[in-house]
Formats: C-alpha cells, structure tokens, sequence
C-alpha cells in the first residue's frame, strides 16, 4: 500500500465519519435551525474529504477540475436549499428548542 493509497483511506474514512455525524445532528437536534446546522456542515466537509480522497487516486487533471466542480456546485445547491429551508420555518414560526436562542436576538 503506497502513501497515496493510505492518505485516500483516511480521507474517506473521516469523510464517512462527517456524514455519518451529520446524519445523527439531523436525527438528534432539537429544532429546525440546529439540524441544517448539523447537516450542512458536516455534510460539505464529509463530501469534500472524500472529493479529495477520490483526487488522490486519479492522475488527470481534468478528473481533478470535474471533481472540484460537483463538490462546488453541491455545497452552492447545499447553502440554497439550507437558506430556503430556513427561510421557510422562520416564516411558519418554526418552534424552537428551548435552549436555542430566539430568531430576534440579533436585532
């Protein structure tokens, strides 16, 4: 096993280990806010480890420039979809955990 082969296992093992902590933010958050939290983050780190995981395991860098670019159209459709969702729950008056701080403390 060469360097690049064992610095792509580890990539994609702490890529799955980012999915996997973004799928239980998403199951174990108290409300609406925290688990896009959860979820958009760890799932953009997950996905880019295992973007730069799959890099190291080709040679062209063509290959390289369409990874880079499904990984930046994911996390721009990720934020989009994220805003609007968030969007869209603060206008129903999405409750809130209690421990979660107000939609207006900012103000």
């Amino acid at each position: 096993m060469n360097p690049f082969d064992l610095a792509s296992l580890l990539l994609a093992s702490a890529g799955v280990a980012f999915f996997f902590a973004g799928a239980l933010g998403l199951l174990r958050f108290p409300d609406v806010f925290c688990r896009l939290h959860a979820l958009t983050k760890a799932d953009n780190l997950g996905l880019g480890l295992i973007i730069i995981a799959a890099m190291l395991q080709l040679s062209s860098p063509a290959q390289w420039l369409k990874l880079g670019l499904i990984w930046l159209l994911v996390m721009i459709s990720g934020a989009v979809t994220c805003h609007l969702v968030a969007r869209r729950a603060r206008r129903v008056d999405a409750r809130l955990a209690k421990r979660s701080a107000p939609h207006d403390a900012h103000r």
